[in-house]
């Protein structure tokens, strides 16, 4: 059977959205597969605000969530494995879902391919003098 931590995680994310409160994930970034810039990791949690005010183009799949968010004005495509997600909840109340840590498999260690960000075609048109 397929692990029901990913569905959880989709439920209680839109739970808390529903009640107009902030989610939360807390995760695991020394996990393999995890994308999230080194220099904002400086324990072996991380708590991650997944509002829709915070992030953009979230995809929660039930093998990773990914989404993009910036830090310190950089915009980066954050990619986290779902068995590295330890707990979903609302700041506002600390309601929410939280995981037993899960020790990763072979399967976890091999690279994940991820796709680079696609660039959206300009509307600018280069006006060369012809002086």
């Amino acid at each position: 059977m397929l692990s029901n931590k990913p569905y959880l995680i989709r439920a209680f994310y839109q739970w808390i959205i529903d009640n107009a409160c902030t989610p939360f994930l807390n995760v695991d970034p020394h996990f393999p597969g995890c994308s999230i810039p080194q220099e904002y990791i400086d324990s072996s949690e991380l708590t991650l605000n997944i509002s829709p005010f915070a992030i953009r183009d979230l995809v929660m799949d039930n093998d990773k969530t990914e989404f993009r968010t910036s830090f310190s004005g950089v915009v980066h495509i954050l990619s986290i494995p779902t068995k590295a997600i330890l707990a979903i909840y609302a700041q506002e109340n600390q309601e929410g879902m939280f995981f037993d840590y899960e020790e990763p498999d072979e399967n976890d260690r091999k690279p994940i391919a991820q796709s680079a960000p696609q660039k959206e075609a300009s509307h600018l048109q280069l006006v060369e003098d012809t002086e």
